[in-house]
């Protein structure tokens, strides 16, 4: 089975005053603006590594309620944040690190128990595999 998602972008003029926009397939995301200024300059918009974050962390949450599931474990509440690291390097820019704290309500599982599926998570996690940089994690069970 293979599933086919997409997301589409254009962009006009140059590096720091050109504008682009993004959409997804579903619709989330619809002419979504991004640039040099919502990149570098925390201006209103999207960019690549809170895209690249927002994937990971909900890919993250849902792999995890899987790997609870499997070991007859149901989350009252996954909070998964992730922090992508976009640093600057030799021959320009690389994402470095993506950093993953997740805080969960599960009852009746172990702190030991949850940390191991966490770990198994973040090693299988369709995104985590995608990716070439470290990556981090803490846990916080409530």
């Amino acid at each position: 089975m293979t599933i086919k998602k997409s997301a589409h972008t254009s962009w006009s003029g140059d590096i720091k005053s050109g504008k682009g926009y993004i959409s997804s397939q579903s619709g989330a995301l619809d002419e979504q603006p991004f640039g040099f200024n919502t990149r570098f300059e925390d201006k209103p918009g999207t960019n690549p590594e809170e895209l690249v974050a927002a994937a990971h962390s909900s890919c993250f949450s849902m792999a995890l309620s899987l790997a609870l599931t499997e070991a007859g474990f149901v989350a009252d509440d996954i909070t998964t944040k992730a922090t992508v690291s976009l640093d600057e390097v030799d021959d320009g820019f690389e994402v470095s690190h993506i950093a993953l704290d997740v805080s969960a309500k599960i009852k009746e599982i172990s702190s030991e128990k949850f940390e191991q599926l966490c770990e198994q998570t973040k090693q299988g996690c369709p995104i985590s595999k995608l990716m070439n940089a470290e990556i981090s994690l803490t846990t916080t069970l409530n």
